[in-house]
């Protein structure tokens, strides 16, 4: 898969797991574990693009006497994950082009 397709994809994953509520690390790769299989490092790095982008916002809450970040999608964030659904929709119909079996006419 392509690259940069892929971090796309990626990052909207992130966004849909904090779009109900706002979430944590752990939290967020356990949300997305049933579907996608995402790194400490990799999610970490999304969510540092993605606060840089203002799609979410970072807050940090003390925990079990620990420090934890929550983060929060915005409404850049809602936007971002309503493009990427009408742009999958888009995509589906292309998909579902090239890949329809070829019918001869001999």
């Amino acid at each position: 898969m392509d690259i940069q397709l892929k971090r796309g994809i990626l990052e909207v994953c992130v966004l849909k797991a904090i779009k109900k509520e706002d979430s944590y690390g752990y939290k967020i790769i356990k949300d997305m574990k049933p579907y996608i299989e995402m790194s400490e490092s990799t999610l970490y790095t999304i969510l540092k693009r993605l606060e840089h982008q203002k799609m979410l916002i970072v807050r940090t809450e003390e925990f079990n006497s620990r420090l934890r970040k929550y983060y929060h999608i915005t409404s850049k964030g809602l936007e971002r994950l309503n493009e990427f659904v009408e742009d999958w929709r888009e995509l589906m119909i292309i998909y579902q082009f090239v890949t329809k079996e070829d019918v001869s006419n001999d």
